[in-house]
């Protein structure tokens, strides 16, 4: 049996071999019909038209344009692959796109954060997000300025924020919560 990589191999030469002519990229792809690709606005989105983003309550419109409390460098990590293997420091389940995992000497747990930059992001189950997040977990790389987003179970699950690994996000302190980090059901309450 022939892998996917030795077939495209093989279509890629015969196709390059029927014309002078170099193949672009894109009709290349087009031809191995085993890629699958997912439209990029589906997930992750950063398209800011109204139907995506959401209308804005009084707090989160204070919020988006008040000074922020924290810059930091983000990061993504997800459960099953050596980041989070359980509970996070608090004893609580991490909640996809909600926990945040931060150095407590920069950003006190407890701290609901929100997060500028995922505000109208496009979830994987085609929600939208609200900016909300808690800081519920540490981790021994977050030293100073940088925080850990939580997306979810397995690497697929970093589809959604992959944007935002890397980059340096605008965070306000949107008070404190008690217990675990709330479900997304009632997160934004």
């Amino acid at each position: 049996m022939i892998g996917a990589s030795a077939a495209f191999a093989i279509l890629w030469a015969a196709v390059s071999s029927l014309s002078s002519e170099p193949v672009p990229y894109n009709v290349a792809v087009a031809a191995d019909e085993a890629r699958v690709e997912t439209p990029a606005p589906e997930i992750g989105s950063t398209d800011v038209s109204s139907e995506i983003t959401p209308s804005l309550s009084p707090d989160q419109a204070e919020l988006m344009v008040g000074d922020p409390d924290w810059r930091a460098s983000a990061r993504l990590y997800h459960a099953g692959g050596g980041g989070a293997t359980g509970n996070d420091s608090l004893g609580c389940r991490p909640i996809a796109m909600r926990t945040v995992a931060v150095d407590p000497r920069v950003i006190p747990r407890r701290t609901k954060l929100f997060i500028r930059e995922t505000v109208g992001l496009r979830l994987a189950d085609g929600s939208v997000h609200d900016g909300y997040w808690y800081a519920s977990d540490t981790g021994g790389a977050i030293k100073g300025q940088k925080v850990d987003l939580f997306t979810g179970n397995g690497r697929g699950s970093m589809a959604q924020a992959r944007r935002l690994n890397m980059q340096t996000l605008t965070i306000a302190d949107a008070g404190r919560f008690d217990g675990c980090p709330p479900a997304w059901e009632n997160a934004s309450n």
